[in-house]
């Protein structure tokens, strides 16, 4: 230990860090908040001072982050990736030639816009062009995922990790920060052979969960209310005959509710009676015949009158949640007109979504945005919970019903996407014009260097904004503050622990145990030890963590920072062994049914040949 007076600070910082990544690991709590207790606990210490606790959120890694995410909400609302989808897919060709050209698509929309909004975008498309092959979607949509993943470390902007690593070079060295295209020849290396073995060789490592027809998705079976009307045949039956008249169609009775009361149906000969409300397990396509073969109902199925009658007793508990959560309370004039036209959709709640943690009678489903929820789907586990109760999460995809004006506006005010053909957005070729050339703008003035990137993106969000290609009020919403807020904490943290010395003994360690000195292989090391936190823990946290100990191994070897700061942004941008690893991840959980354990088939090889490319292509573009 080089510094005795250092001794009880790097205790401090590393016991912070220590269960600051403990909690990220386990998960219980969100990225942010865990993040804002590290800094707390570094502010309380005396590690981070109170005047430069909150300077993270001026940062301009974190304010590019939310520019880039409103010019991403641009591009997607205005219809210029749709117009680029039409004119850049093919209609009619093969999986090896559909798959390269979709992932590919993908790759390219990642470096210039935010990976989780491209993925979504593109969602719609791989379900479709799944349907059109017969295969199953998950088949195409891990590649397309994991196409969009490599996109993103292409850029500067292309990922929050890319920003991360670009604002501790400027803040710790004398070097500034990295230039927009800085990261393109090692990242587009990585990108093209990335891609090119997921297309041609790796989508056959995909786990084939179960072939979709034409019709369907391959999702988990859905877990759905039904009524038991007074008129229908299942009144008087036992649990074993509706079990039994339900089996033809693939479905099964998990529950029971008898007025407002759950009932556990450990009994099959309980009698059923008029009223009853029956939770039903059953696949999408079979759930129709599950119900009108013993002329049950969907719960939540009702009239614009039957659901204003449930909803009024409701009103005033909902009024509080609203309250809260500073939202508008229902009353008359939240209620949607009834429509004559009344359609069942899917959607996949996105990881950054309104609905995660709240369930639907918190926010009013019905009433606020006049829609219905049906069903729900849930990879990976089964809950019995009520609907209405029900707390959503990232990954559900939701049987809606409802016009299709009012669900186009649910999922564009709660960040859902859709999950099939995008039938109501109507691109705007003045808009769509006008935001890609706001974006090569920005892009230009940064390249050019006549302005950082923090400040030319906020005169293209000004622009965005000022002509209504994203009108003020959605731009703070489509800001994901979880993100903003996990970066603002985690920078100051970062800070201590180079500034106390704890980074310069991780980095001493590392070297002496394992590199014993040699370069290349404690690049290697970085390299690798990145990658793995950022399969478990938030990218951009894995960064925060990795630039520092990145720093002092490069100080120790006396070799070049920027190799280790771009081995930092290439590790922490590659998450493919688990859902949890990358948002985009989590987004394909749910539509391509599958697996916690399903990624790493196909992650597994892509990371070795990550490494395998990347560290050459480091050791020549920035030279030890």
């Amino acid at each position: 230990m080089d510094s005795i007076q250092l001794t009880v600070e790097q205790l401090q910082i590393a016991g912070i860090l220590l269960i600051t990544a403990a909690l990220f690991l386990w998960g219980r709590w969100r990225h942010d908040m865990v993040a804002v207790g590290a800094l707390l606990a570094c502010t309380i210490t005396g590690l981070v001072s109170y005047t430069d606790a909150f300077l993270g959120f001026s940062h301009p890694a974190v304010i590019t982050v939310a520019c880039i995410l409103i010019l991403s909400a641009g591009l997607q609302s205005s219809g210029a990736v749709d117009w680029l989808t039409r004119w850049l897919l093919p209609v009619k060709s093969g999986p090896t030639l559909s798959m390269v050209a979709l992932t590919c698509l993908a790759a390219v929309l990642s470096g210039f816009m935010n990976n989780v909004g491209a993925l979504a975008i593109l969602i719609p498309v791989a379900l479709q062009m799944a349907a059109r092959l017969n295969m199953p979607p998950g088949r195409i949509l891990m590649p397309v995922a994991f196409g969009s993943i490599l996109g993103g470390m292409t850029t500067m902007i292309g990922t929050p990790p890319n920003l991360i690593v670009s604002g501790i070079r400027a803040e710790t060295t004398e070097l500034g920060y990295f230039s927009m295209f800085d990261f393109t020849p090692v990242g587009i290396s990585v990108a093209i052979v990335g891609v090119l073995f997921i297309t041609l060789f790796g989508w056959r490592l995909v786990p084939e969960r179960k072939q979709a027809g034409s019709e369907g998705f391959d999702l988990s079976a859905y877990l759905t209310e039904a009524r038991v009307p007074e008129d229908s045949k299942a009144v008087g039956m036992r649990l074993h005959e509706v079990e039994a008249a339900l089996s033809a169609a693939d479905a099964q009775v998990v529950g029971l509710v008898r007025n407002d009361v759950r009932v556990t149906p450990a009994s099959l000969s309980r009698k059923i009676y008029a009223n009853d409300i029956l939770i039903i397990e059953a696949e999408a396509e079979p759930l129709a015949n599950a119900l009108s073969s013993l002329g049950l109902v969907l719960e939540e199925a009702k009239t614009e009158e039957q659901a204003s009658d449930e909803d009024s007793s409701e009103h005033q508990e909902n009024e509080k949640k609203a309250s809260a959560h500073n939202e508008q309370p229902d009353n008359e004039k939240d209620k949607k007109p009834v429509s004559s036209e009344l359609i069942l959709a899917e959607y996949v709640v996105l990881p950054a979504s309104f609905l995660v943690n709240r369930s639907p009678s918190m926010i009013a489903l019905r009433t606020h945005y006049g829609v219905n929820l049906l069903a729900l789907s849930r990879t990976g586990s089964r809950t019995m919970a009520r609907l209405r109760t029900i707390q959503f999460r990232a990954g559900d995809v939701l049987l809606l019903q409802g016009p299709p004006d009012a669900l186009a506006e649910f999922a564009e005010n709660t960040g859902c996407v859709p999950l099939a053909e995008r039938t109501l957005r109507f691109p705007d070729k003045r808009k769509a014009l006008l935001s890609g050339l706001i974006l090569l703008s920005a892009i230009g003035i940064i390249v050019s260097g006549i302005l950082p990137p923090a400040i030319a993106f906020l005169c293209g969000v000004l622009a965005v904004t000022g002509l209504q290609i994203v009108p003020l009020r959605n731009a703070y919403q489509v800001i994901d503050w979880s993100v903003i807020v996990l970066l603002a904490a985690l920078i100051p943290v970062a800070s201590a622990m180079q500034s106390t010395g704890v980074a310069d003994l991780i980095a001493r360690g590392l070297l002496e145990s394992l590199a014993q000195g040699h370069a290349i292989i404690a690049l290697g090391l970085i390299l690798i030890v990145t990658m793995t936190l950022s399969d478990v823990m938030n990218n951009a946290a894995t960064a925060a963590v990795m630039c520092p100990i990145a720093l002092g191994t490069a100080n120790q070897l006396g070799v070049n920072h920027d190799a280790f700061l771009m081995a930092v942004a290439v590790g922490a941008s590659c998450a493919f062994l688990t859902p949890i690893g990358h948002q985009n991840n989590t987004l394909i959980l749910g539509p391509g049914g599958f697996r916690f354990g399903d990624y790493w088939r196909l992650g597994l090889p892509l990371e070795i040949l990550v490494v395998s490319v990347s560290i050459p292509m480091l050791i020549w573009v920035w030279p030890l």
